[in-house]
């Protein structure tokens, strides 16, 4: 989707413009077929050592961006970026252009499950949980959904808001989305018209992953009775509250044990246990397994 939502905006305003506002060119690091995520094999223009010119360069990436990019390959994209006016990035391309030095001193975002760790390993960058953002000649965004948004924001100041509009309403899309507003950790969509009131405790829950709300906390802040919260999670989630804070809490903590190279006991206090015999006890309750196990069995190498 972070490729789609790169190219297809280009392609939707060429063919409403009738002309060729954008061109492009994929291009894999050593010009090899290239296998996302879903399993979609990719198959490239070029290598990224060709001879190749342009006006921006986008790093798409998203897991296991150290495997895909060794220090050998980082230092030939360092060298061959030079080339390019204006420089992007996807998810987690931000990680590329950090490691590359390319961020230093500049404002910039990467995926929402990923801005501690990049905040706590590149002190030298501005991170802001935005959806995307734009600092002289870099962008970054946070996905797939902020990069529509970007290149809607592109095509609007380049080529006029008409057609921003336009090429937004052939993917059906609202396009409503500011880039300083904040990656959600839940996508609410729907459930913020039907239920204010548990769209704004699943948000308090999100800010607070590392020391847990109470219940009767979250329906305080909310100005609500703990019953009239329970019973609204139950119309509209068919879950108590408890339950589903526990298991954005456990959701979260599964990510971090597979995705991330993070200590248990990190993990642990990250997502608000008070110790890893606790939080090794709900990990097992919640995916059959302990976390060291689980990690074991689902980490890929």
């Amino acid at each position: 989707m972070s490729l789609a939502c790169s190219l297809d905006t280009m392609r939707a305003a060429n063919r409403i413009a009738t002309t060729k506002l954008f061109r492009w060119k994929i291009l894999s690091i050593d010009g090899l077929p290239v296998h996302l995520s879903c399993g979609q094999v990719i198959h490239p223009d070029a290598d990224f050592n060709s001879q190749h010119k342009g006006d921006l360069l986008i790093c798409i990436a998203a897991f296991h961006h150290q495997k895909h990019m060794p220090e050998q390959q980082l230092q030939l994209f360092k060298r061959r970026v030079r080339e390019y006016p204006y420089l992007g990035s996807v998810e987690s391309g931000s990680w590329i252009l950090a490691r590359a030095g390319l961020l230093k001193g500049l404002r910039a975002t990467t995926h929402w499950e990923d801005l501690e760790d990049f905040r706590n390993q590149f002190s030298n960058i501005q991170v802001q949980p935005d959806r995307y953002v734009i600092d002289g000649r870099v962008f970054t965004t946070g996905g797939a959904s902020p990069t529509f948004d970007l290149f809607l924001h592109l095509i609007r100041t380049r080529f006029g808001h008409a057609l921003a509009l336009e090429v937004a309403s052939v993917f059906i899309y609202d396009g409503t989305h500011q880039a300083q507003t904040p990656q959600p950790v839940v996508s609410l969509g729907f459930l913020q018209q039907q239920s204010p009131s548990v769209s704004a405790a699943i948000k308090l829950m999100g800010e607070h992953i590392d020391e847990p709300l109470s219940i009767p906390d979250i329906a305080n802040q909310l100005q609500l009775s703990r019953r009239s919260l329970e019973k609204q999670f139950s119309s509209q989630l068919s879950i108590s509250p408890q339950r589903y804070y526990k298991r954005m809490r456990m959701q979260i903590a599964k990510r971090l044990v597979v995705d991330s190279h993070n200590s248990l006991q990190e993990i642990a206090l990250r997502t608000g246990f008070s110790s890893l015999a606790v939080f090794s006890r709900e990990f097992k309750l919640s995916f059959g397994s302990s976390p060291s196990h689980f990690r074991k069995k689902h980490t890929t190498n």
